[in-house]
């Protein structure tokens, strides 16, 4: 005899407040056990989520699942004569007192036998996030699979409906997620935050004579109230994947290429990570020794706000305990700053600038003269060249800057799409594609941490026949 099973939903505050509780508790209990264990630091993490995703394929659920994750993370610190500190982690999804004083334990041993590192310890305690405010990233949305099931259906209906071209479907996909991030360490720093997340997706199936495309579509936010409608997203779902019909490659060239919106955060993630500190303490990065240097154009600036009310990446704290705060991260083309743990700074004899798992909320920013109204503007400037709309491979090498995928676009002629492109390559150096951006489109992707329009680049080679 099957057992029905009843999927809770939660669509507002309170119903998570009785398991954040719970995780507040785990962590300070957690955080207990260390310092009685003798440990001379400890930070202890819980991240929670639960909801349901609901997938169909021409008019039939295909699946509903439901997930409910969470653990928590100890890391726990022993201090030798030296100063160095060695550390020890362990985790547990099992948040009895028994379990967590077990796990405690666990860490505490693997503590013991590990080597020394004077680099190792906690953030230090006056970059912590005393007295942070909520950032306000949960949103009430319903999770219940009918209407999951009702808002996938209706994308897909929507989309098989749109053009006769469009053939079949590989499904759309509606999902619905929330939960809450609790941080606390030894300097006495415990913080916590809810989230929410939603996001629907659908992928047509065109075909025209022998030839057979896919491409996607998809909207996601916090607020359900910001997401696409269905329907748009169907319909710029049908219309990428009926702009591939027909797709050939070219004859290899040096020219100008725009990188779409929606692979720009691509881009500027490599730089991002060109100036980790991990990357920066290895010496395995082109930017090395770079703070204070040009390396984008005068006119382009990347501003951080971590606390954008509603963004992808907003969070109040990093995975630290450090606040998160408004920063310059170029200004005027010229590096502000590096990203970086509380490790990463010691080994670079610096401080922690709050990048604990990641960057938040980047805003790639362009003067007047250099900002294109919307994407044809840019291909009209860009005159003849490679519009990318699509990426393959990871040829990407931050040691020395040398970049090489494999893409997919349209070319682009007098400022006009001409025809699609398959089996290309575009290569370059990152070092010479961020100085000779030339333009950036005012058609900001606000779905990504980082936000950008599309962004021109003066020359690469493109790889064809």
């Amino acid at each position: 005899m099957t057992q029905e099973v009843t999927i809770p939903e939660i669509t507002a505050k309170e119903q998570l407040q009785p398991d954040l509780e719970r995780a507040v508790d785990a962590v300070e209990e957690a955080l207990k056990q260390a310092k009685k264990a003798g440990a001379s630091a400890a930070e202890c993490a819980i991240s929670h989520s639960r909801g349901l995703s609901v997938s169909t394929r021409l008019a039939e659920v295909e699946t509903v699942e439901f997930n409910q994750d969470g653990s928590l993370g100890i890391t726990v610190y022993r201090r030798h004569k030296d100063g160095s500190q060695s550390k020890g982690s362990a985790s547990t999804s099992d948040l009895s007192p028994a379990a967590i004083r077990a796990t405690v334990e666990k860490a505490d041993a693997i503590a013991r036998w590990t080597e020394a590192d004077p680099a190792a310890g906690l953030a230090d305690k006056e970059l912590m996030a005393f007295g942070y405010s909520d950032p306000e990233l949960f949103y009430p949305a319903p999770q219940s699979p009918e209407h999951a099931t009702q808002v996938a259906l209706a994308c897909e209906q929507a989309m098989l409906n749109a053009d006769e071209r469009i053939i079949n479907s590989d499904g759309a996909h509606y999902s619905s997620h929330c939960g809450f991030r609790v941080y606390g360490n030894s300097h006495e720093f415990l913080g916590h935050y809810m989230s929410s997340r939603q996001s629907l997706s659908c992928m047509p199936i065109a075909k025209q004579g022998d030839v057979m495309e896919r491409d996607y579509a998809y909207t996601i936010a916090r607020d359900p109230q910001r997401l696409l409608a269905p329907e748009a997203v169907a319909l710029e779902a049908v219309a990428n994947t009926v702009a591939r019909l027909g797709a050939r490659s070219v004859p290899t060239c040096t020219v100008p290429v725009i990188f779409h919106r929606d692979l720009a955060h691509h881009l500027f993630g490599q730089f991002a990570g060109a100036i980790s500190g991990g990357n920066l303490y290895r010496k395995s990065t082109f930017l090395l020794d770079h703070l204070g240097k040009q390396v984008f154009p005068s006119w382009l600036s990347i501003q951080e706000e971590p606390l954008l009310a509603g963004g992808l990446a907003t969070t109040p704290f990093d995975h630290e305990g450090v606040r998160t705060e408004a920063r310059d991260i170029v200004n005027d083309g010229v590096v502000s700053t590096y990203l970086l743990t509380s490790y990463a700074a010691r080994k670079l004899g610096m401080q922690s600038t709050g990048h604990a798992g990641g960057i938040h909320n980047w805003f790639i920013r362009a003067d007047a003269a250099h900002t294109a109204t919307g994407l044809d503007a840019l291909c009209k400037q860009m005159g003849t060249g490679l519009l990318v709309t699509e990426l393959m491979g990871q040829g990407v090498n931050l040691v020395t800057g040398d970049y090489s995928r494999g893409a997919a676009g349209f070319w682009v002629e007098n400022g006009e799409i001409q025809f699609p492109v398959t089996e290309v390559t575009v290569a370059g150096n990152l070092r010479d594609m961020f100085a000779n951006i030339v333009a950036i489109g005012d058609d900001v992707d606000p779905r990504h941490g980082v936000l950008s329009g599309s962004v021109l680049v003066s020359a690469m080679k493109v790889a064809g026949q």
